[in-house]
């Protein structure tokens, strides 16, 4: 071979040798696919990675599979625990004063569905299945079909794009709604995937939000189980306050939706043993003065008569874990089997917490941990260390936040949430992350869950809750802009203003408020402080309800 020859071929192999490198690079810097699931009120306690009583029944073997590769959050609080408000906080990465949802009544307009506009912008292709619930259309998605509202656990209808104008393009489903949304979501990826488009798919099971009705097939899980039962559904110590127990305990027959039949407006007991004369006196406690109440006494026999209960309530909401636990191996598997697993980032959540008895109490809405704390992982190898934990303080509007930067983009200055990719990369949290989490619920005594409203701050260590209370004000005011449907209808009852403190370390299950106890007098203060400087930072404050502002005024020093 010639001198010239040989230049040639050598400059030739060059070429080709850095081409394959510019191609290798090309493919190993592709974005990442993200695939967001989240679950209706699936609350940390029915998990076996949080430790919780229900642990060693072992509810989650895929879930914990998959948080197990990846990184653990101990601290993901939410915004609001009640589905709407926690949605659109996720969808916009706004507060509630900022997004303008406050309550069940508020919805996102597509200019507003922020997160997947973002990734739009980033080059993905974005899909949307399941539970929706911010009523507008969610046309930014490329893709939609999406239950009506809280939609139906057994043969469900979907919402989709069609000819018609939104809402009444339906498609009929056979079948239990956690398996149904599975298959939409299968269905996506085999027709209508872009391959060539990094994609961003939400997929949002109903389940298991109540009233829980599980798939036929997952009758017989658990059913010779005894279910550990928390010690707090039989004596509640000195958790709550005047604004939660009222003077006397005279309100704790109407206030927060029980197992037991302590609650006379809703309890579990209603929907499982039906007597149709108790029921009857139930619904007409309404016409009942709170100091016309017998005190509730928690006897041997209402013992006996809520564990029952509590066993069959606890069942029914695992049997509805365990299908949705079920089916996202079948979408791991898939993943899987199609090669797309190592380049695709799994976050796993529910919308809120949810008390399973903690207290006497079911549902949501409270500030207290088990209600207010998310469950939240992310596995990605290539990125985040397997077997990792953090306890650093996330909330659901830093959700889109870290999506949109692991995607490659930069995070929009109108949203108020914060990316914790850096947490999730290193295993470290920076000295400059936030501190504590901000909290409130507005719908003061609505939908005979009967909760009072209120707002808080939970640091690591301690929590601290105000009772506002309703205050009625003149209908003339122009200031009174109550939602008389979301905030108190019914059984809407004046409570009284009240302060509880929790020290976590000391106290983790919430069960003695030490707000009264002048050791904690200087940590309340400096919680306090903090707490108005979130409210002002946040855009949280009451400034559009001074008669709000009025109580808190009057008791901020209670």
């Amino acid at each position: 071979m010639s001198c010239s020859s040989s230049k040639v071929f050598i400059a030739l192999f060059t070429f080709l040798a850095l081409q394959a490198c510019q191609e290798k690079m090309e493919v190993s810097e592709k974005p990442p696919n993200i695939i967001y699931i989240m679950s209706d009120d699936h609350t940390t306690q029915g998990f076996g990675i949080y430790g919780s009583r229900l642990a060693s029944l072992n509810p989650t073997p895929t879930l914990d599979k998959i948080a197990r590769e990846g990184m653990i959050f101990e601290n993901c609080f939410v915004n609001n625990s009640i589905c709407t408000p926690s949605r659109a906080a996720i969808i916009t990465g706004q507060r509630a004063q900022t997004n303008g949802v406050l309550d069940l009544d508020g919805r996102i307009e597509a200019a507003r569905q922020f997160l997947p506009i973002e990734m739009k912008k980033l080059g993905y292709q974005t899909a949307l299945v399941g539970k929706w619930h911010l009523k507008e259309e969610p046309a930014a998605f490329d893709y939609y079909q999406v239950l009506p509202g809280q939609g139906k656990y057994f043969d469900p209808e979907f919402r989709v794009r069609g000819d018609k104008p939104w809402p009444e393009n339906i498609v009929q489903t056979n079948g239990h709604s956690s398996d149904m949304i599975m298959d939409i979501t299968l269905d996506w990826f085999k027709t209508k995937r872009d391959p060539d488009k990094p994609f961003f798919l939400m997929h949002q099971f109903k389940a298991p939000h109540d009233d829980f009705e599980n798939a036929p097939r997952y009758e017989d899980y658990l059913k010779d189980t005894f279910i550990p039962e928390p010690e707090s559904l039989y004596d509640n110590q000195n958790n709550g306050s005047l604004g939660t127990r009222g003077k006397n305990d005279s309100l704790t027959r109407i206030i927060g939706s029980s197992v037991s039949r302590r609650n006379l407006v809703r309890n579990q007991a209603m929907n499982i043993y039906v007597d149709s004369a108790i029921h009857r006196s139930y619904r007409e406690a309404g016409d009942i003065r709170p100091e016309e109440y017998v005190k509730w006494e928690m006897t041997p026999g209402e013992k006996a008569y809520a564990s029952r209960v509590y066993q069959d309530y606890l069942k029914k909401y695992l049997r509805c874990v365990k299908g949705v636990d079920d089916n996202v191996k079948r979408l791991m598997d898939y993943l899987e089997a199609e090669g797309l697993l190592e380049n695709t980032i799994i976050i796993y959540t529910g919308d809120q917490g949810f008390m399973l008895g903690e207290h006497d109490y079911i549902d949501k809405r409270w500030m207290y941990e088990e209600s207010m704390r998310m469950p939240f992982f992310v596995r990605y190898p290539k990125a985040i260390k397997p077997g990792s934990r953090t306890d650093a303080i996330i909330g659901n509007t830093d959700f889109a936040p870290t999506m949109i930067e692991l995607a490659g983009g930069r995070v929009p200055d109108y949203m108020q949430g914060k990316s914790f990719k850096t947490i999730l990369e290193t295993g470290r949290e920076p000295e400059d992350w936030q501190k504590a989490a901000y909290y409130r619920y507005w719908m003061h005594m609505a939908h005979k869950h009967a909760n009072p409203a209120h707002f808080g701050i939970r640091t690591k260590d301690y929590k601290l809750i105000f009772f506002y209370g309703r205050y009625y004000v003149d209908t003339d005011d122009p200031n009174a802009s109550w939602d008389t449907k979301n905030w108190g209808n019914d059984f809407t009852r004046h409570t009284p203003a009240a302060w509880e403190f929790y020290d976590l370390k000391k106290d983790p299950k919430e069960m003695n408020n030490a707000y009264g106890d002048p050791a904690n007098k200087q940590i309340i203060a400096d919680l306090k402080q903090q707490l108005a400087q979130l409210r002002e930072g946040l855009n949280e404050t009451d400034a559009h309800y001074p008669h709000i502002q009025k109580v808190i005024d009057t008791h901020w020093d209670d």
